[in-house]
């Protein structure tokens, strides 16, 4: 009980505000009303869900009639706000939420120009609201469906991690808890980026060998960047690392993975975007991630960021990876 009074702050007991109407947070829309939660779900177009109670990100799931369904943010000083809305769109969106519940967010990436991680820039908008970081290896049609995911929610502090958890954590959603938010967050960012490569490995007919040799470098890229961002290298080995980077450098339903691919079949990256069923987060993120990272040798993220700004053809990138030189593990 001290969490919940800790947190709540006077809103009503065991309710949850989903910002964002895509797949992610329509599947979180789910999970939270399955937990037990009186559910709000935020859209900028709400009406079409609101009268079908179908998602067009999520074909054949229906909403419970429970959530409700609004266009308007006031409406969400709910007990905790989920934030499920792309990257990019962090900023804009936390700018306009009133003040008052904790936060949960579910967007994984870096912010262009300022350079900012989904905590940092609720730090700066929602200065002193409880601000937790929601990751892991998830496919959101999966969790839709009910299908058992593990995920970690991280936090500084382990009050709010398990309030946090208690709201969407159901025996086929398990939550741990994790105490590197840093971390979990530049692995949430960087395994984006790496899928994008590792799609385009598959694309250009590399190979099984290449991509797990592009993995597994990758990682070794992932832990050199969560150390020096102040994450710790343990957390790479867990759920918000290893385990989001293998789903999304292996499942077919990845959309980095599928843009990736689409760049090794020859796609320009403008004609692999028209063709996405959804937002590429790695796309954005990529530029912004070599940027935040300064002279750290990331010889993959680099390629991507370099390929996606057209300075270098995907032969070329696969040959400059290739090139360096020759060093132990």
């Amino acid at each position: 009980m001290q969490g919940r009074a800790r947190f709540c702050n006077g809103f009503p007991m065991n309710s949850v505000a989903v910002i964002g109407a895509g797949a992610w947070g329509t599947a979180l829309t789910l999970q939270a009303a399955r937990a037990g939660a009186s559910v709000t779900l935020w859209a900028r177009d709400p009406a079409p869900i609101a009268a079908s109670r179908h998602s067009p990100h999520l074909p054949g799931i229906t909403l419970p009639g429970s959530v409700r369904v609004t266009g308007d943010l006031g409406d969400c000083a709910q007990d905790l706000a989920v934030l499920a809305v792309p990257m990019q769109h962090v900023r804009a969106v936390l700018a306009r939420l009133p003040p008052g519940p904790p936060l949960l967010l579910a967007a994984k990436g870096v912010e262009q120009g300022r350079l900012r991680l989904p905590l940092e820039i609720a730090a700066e908008l929602h200065p002193g609201a409880p601000a937790a970081f929601l990751t892991g290896p998830s496919f959101a049609a999966e969790v839709a469906r009910g299908l058992p995911t593990a995920c970690v929610v991280a936090a500084d502090d382990p009050a709010l991690r398990r309030y946090c958890a208690g709201r969407l954590a159901t025996p086929s959603f398990r939550l741990y808890g994790n105490a590197d938010p840093v971390g979990a967050q530049v692995g949430a960012a960087a395994k984006n980026v790496i899928a994008i490569a590792a799609g385009g490995v598959i694309g250009a007919g590399f190979g099984e060998n290449a991509r797990a040799a592009l993995v597994t470098r990758g990682l070794a890229e992932l832990s050199r960047l969560v150390v020096r961002l102040g994450g710790r290298a343990e957390t790479v080995a867990g759920l918000s690392g290893l385990g989001d980077l293998l789903l999304t450098c292996t499942g077919p339903s990845s959309r980095n993975f599928a843009f990736g691919a689409a760049l090794g079949r020859g796609a320009t990256p403008a004609e692999a975007l028209a063709a996405s069923r959804g937002v590429a987060e790695g796309v954005a993120t990529a530029p912004a991630l070599v940027a935040r990272a300064g002279t750290l040798d990331l010889p993959v993220c680099r390629a991507v960021a370099d390929l996606l700004a057209g300075r270098l053809a995907l032969a070329d990138a696969a040959e400059r990876l290739l090139a360096r030189p020759r060093r132990d593990e």
